[in-house]
């Protein structure tokens, strides 16, 4: 049905919109679990906090699962580098999430201040690391990860967990972490009430204008201080795991190219601009709703900013710039791109269904009442 190109193109945009789904989606419930130490005055509103989330977080997993999935099978050659270069960063992550299914299931069964308040920082940790490390991955992915090919085709990450912490990738993990931050605080603002609803705003609005800022400086970095990667040559379309057949070079402000060669690209990052300002105005005047909307402009807008910037990269290397990794030439075979094109088809129309008939039946604002009437079925 498709060509291998196509095939190609059409699965770095549902990579896209996997990744998009899962910031939209789990990033409200890391946003309150970031939240939940500081926002909730005393344990019945950090208890309505958690239950807002309650019969979502599980499920939001789904979309972190299926993106890992679809990375393993869609492009072998980047899940291998980044499994391995980014190895311990990783099992921090892993260790980090642990603490989210146990916190949620064993907080409120112990009716004493000091369990429960241990736990409302083991989910502070384990919603606030991911993201943090997700946004220094990708601000390692803009400054190139220092790997290569030897002779057999097998990667090699030459550098070190420290390397990932340079002041550029930090500043990516401080947005990141302000987004789920924004993200969980307007979440909060349309289903709390009273003054848990009030601060859940201020919150929203102040991570929002903090987002802006960082967003700006990071784009003005990548602009003026960054060397972005250019292919000069690329091997036949219709190929597959020949990243060293092309020839790339690096210069500063190339991570900019597709914004001039395609002008429309440039509606991601307006648009989360005009949305965080959005969220701020919304968030002041009370529109939850429509504050939640535009916090999914922002994280989507943000997330295809990063896309467009890289695209066709998507492990550019430091150490052999020849050796970074393209939508082009790091995929699998056109049969396993065919196999998924239609699982995909097939299964994520289910996903989304099932998610919007959830949050609709699910959708209530909770208050203190909610939680003294249900103490034992409530988290």
């Amino acid at each position: 049905m498709f060509d291998y190109e196509t095939l190609k193109l059409i699965w770095w945009l549902l990579i896209g919109v996997l990744l998009i789904g899962f910031a939209l989606t789990d990033g409200f419930d890391m946003g309150v679990g970031t939240l939940l130490p500081f926002l909730g005055r005393n344990d019945e509103e950090r208890r309505i906090m958690l239950n807002t989330v309650g019969p979502h977080w599980e499920g939001n997993q789904v979309w972190l699962i299926t993106a890992g999935g679809a990375l393993f099978a869609a492009w072998p050659l980047v899940y291998a580098m980044a499994f391995s270069g980014f190895y311990l960063a990783m099992m921090l992550t892993l260790f980090a999430l642990f603490l989210r299914p146990v916190g949620f299931d064993y907080r409120s069964k112990i009716d004493h201040p000091r369990w429960r308040r241990s736990w409302d920082w083991g989910l502070f940790i384990g919603s606030a690391v991911p993201p943090l490390i997700f946004g220094v991955a990708f601000g390692n992915l803009l400054l190139g990860v220092p790997f290569h090919f030897d002779d057999f085709m097998r990667p090699n990450y030459t550098g070190t967990f420290w390397h990932l912490l340079s002041p550029f990738a930090l500043l990516c993990g401080i947005t990141s972490l302000l987004m789920v931050i924004m993200h969980g605080a307007v979440w909060l603002q349309a289903r709390t009430v009273d003054q848990l609803e009030s601060r859940a705003a201020m919150v929203a609005k102040v991570s929002a204008g903090v987002l802006l800022i960082c967003f700006g400086i990071a784009g003005v970095w990548v602009a003026t201080g960054i060397e972005g990667y250019v292919v000069n040559s690329m091997p036949d379309a219709g190929s597959s795991f020949t990243p060293e057949m092309k020839q790339v070079s690096t210069e500063t402000g190339a991570w900019l190219n597709n914004y001039v060669l395609y002008p429309w690209t440039m509606l991601a990052p307006g648009l989360a601009l005009l949305a965080m300002l959005m969220v701020c105005l919304a968030s002041h005047i009370g529109r939850a709703g429509l504050a939640f909307i535009s916090s999914c402009v922002v994280l989507t807008g943000i997330i295809l900013t990063a896309g467009f910037s890289l695209f066709p990269f998507v492990m550019p290397s430091s150490s052999d710039i020849n050796s970074s990794l393209t939508m082009w030439d790091a995929t699998s075979s056109k049969l396993t791109l065919e196999i998924m094109f239609w699982t995909a088809a097939i299964f994520v129309p289910l996903i989304l269904g099932y998610s919007y008939w959830t949050y609709r039946r699910m959708w209530q604002r909770l208050d203190v009442q909610f939680i003294r009437d249900n103490q034992h079925s409530t988290y």
